[in-house]
């Protein structure tokens, strides 16, 4: 069976996603399968297991036996919103199958609202890809490891580490699974100590740049690996540890982000950065799954 080519057609395609959510009643049953397991259940008010109906005109569903009524757009981003769930829904899935991300301007377009309609409902989904990261459990395996500078266009000036006006940038790859990025301070040896020990499984191997603060990582009891950039070493491998070490894992991410920052948002405050590091990290984690992706975003509602 030859295997499908990375540059196919994605599995939740704009025709499928209409077909699938065609109107506000597909986007309310959906919500409610995904938050209470479908119309179908025990009535929490009166215990008979009965077929919720939609209310005319109303986003709540109710019981035919004790009229106990469940919203299932109660306490999620949704609540009270004048904006079709079609929309929102369309909206998520934009986020879902981009590459380069969403910018307002470009939801505005596509919602057919006002840009700053378009601005809250991007943060808002941005803030949903955070919370279904589900990044309980630490990094194990072969960590990637390199930081990056993020910011706006500087004609001439230091460029690089200590560039000013930058926004530092720390992302963790897992080999062949997830992947996570954070703001830091400073790329000193405490504050990237801190980020591994809080986001990586101990003992696991990690691959790094020769920047002076990764060495602190031996002693912690990592099997750490340094790749020489400014020698043009891009990978090796250990015998000793039976590992390829490399980062061009994180750095094919960071290239990504920052050809999406330059294109598509133009710039990103150092306010508001998590957020994006988060929706480009979420992405990145489930980019095998679409629709599982799509998914996860409502199950976050």
């Amino acid at each position: 069976m030859s295997k499908k080519s990375p540059s196919a057609s994605a599995e939740f395609s704009v025709r499928e996603f209409f077909a699938r959510f065609p109107d506000e009643q597909a986007c309310l049953e959906h919500i409610m399968a995904v938050r209470f397991g479908g119309t179908k259940m025990d009535c929490p008010s009166c215990g008979v297991e009965s077929q919720f109906h939609k209310l005319r005109d109303r986003r709540v569903f109710a019981c035919p036996e004790c009229l106990h009524q469940i919203a299932p757009t109660a306490n999620t981003i949704l609540h009270d919103t004048r904006t079709p769930l079609v929309s929102w829904f369309y909206a998520m899935y934009l986020f879902c199958t981009t590459r380069h991300g969403v910018s307002g301007k470009e939801l505005q377009r596509q919602l057919g609202v006002t840009y700053k309609t378009a601005y809250r409902i991007g943060q808002h989904i941005r803030i949903l890809m955070s919370k279904a990261q589900g990044f309980d459990a630490l990094l194990a395996g072969h960590i990637e490891l390199d930081e990056a500078y993020v910011g706006g266009r500087r004609s001439g000036g230091k460029r690089g580490r200590g560039a000013p006006g930058k926004t530092i940038v720390m992302g963790l790859a897992e080999r062949g699974g997830r992947m996570k990025a954070v703001v830091i301070p400073n790329v000193k040896k405490d504050t990237l100590r801190d980020v591994v020990l809080d986001n990586v499984e101990p003992g696991s191997v990690v691959s790094t740049d020769e920047l002076y603060s990764y060495n602190l990582l031996t002693g912690d009891g990592f099997t750490h690996g340094a790749v020489k950039h400014g020698r043009k070493e891009y990978a090796f491998y250990d015998y000793r540890a039976g590992e390829t070490f490399h980062v061009n894992t994180v750095e094919g991410f960071w290239k990504l982000f920052k050809a999406s920052v330059r294109s598509t948002h133009v710039q990103i405050s150092g306010k508001h950065m998590q957020r994006y590091l988060d929706e480009f990290t979420f992405r990145a984690t489930h980019r095998g799954r679409v629709n599982g992706m799509f998914d996860l975003l409502v199950g976050a509602l």
